[in-house]
């Protein structure tokens, strides 16, 4: 059973930065692709990023050049470093591990951590 659990988020005002972290467990992560997606209130759940077990990164648009994923396989962990935060960045952020295939649709994952909330204030 893989286990997912995410920390780090938080109140920022815009143009600050926060860390989200998901530590894995149950899984061979080294292994593992991961992903990030995220929903505000009332909208649906939308991709952020994903990155491959080779290390290869994808972003969402609406992200690039101001967030950045990473993993660290010593600490089955995985990251989301968001610079630059924007108030429409606001929503709760869950990770994901896919249950065969990677891609940016959520329906691909059927691991999912419990959500950190991320608010960013204008």
């Amino acid at each position: 059973q893989v286990q997912l659990v995410e920390s780090g988020g938080g109140l920022v005002q815009a143009g600050g930065s926060l860390r989200l972290s998901c530590a894995a467990s149950g899984r061979i992560f080294s292994r593992s692709s991961m992903a990030w997606f995220r929903q505000a209130p009332g909208k649906q759940r939308e991709f952020v990023a994903f990155i491959t077990s080779g290390g290869g990164t994808y972003y969402a648009d609406s992200v690039k050049d101001r967030f950045t994923i990473s993993k660290d396989n010593a600490k089955d962990t995985v990251y989301l470093q968001m610079n630059s935060l924007k108030p429409e960045d606001t929503a709760v952020y869950y990770c994901a591990a896919p249950s065969r295939f990677l891609g940016t649709s959520p329906s691909m994952y059927n691991y999912w951590g419990q959500g950190t909330q991320v608010t960013v204030s204008s």
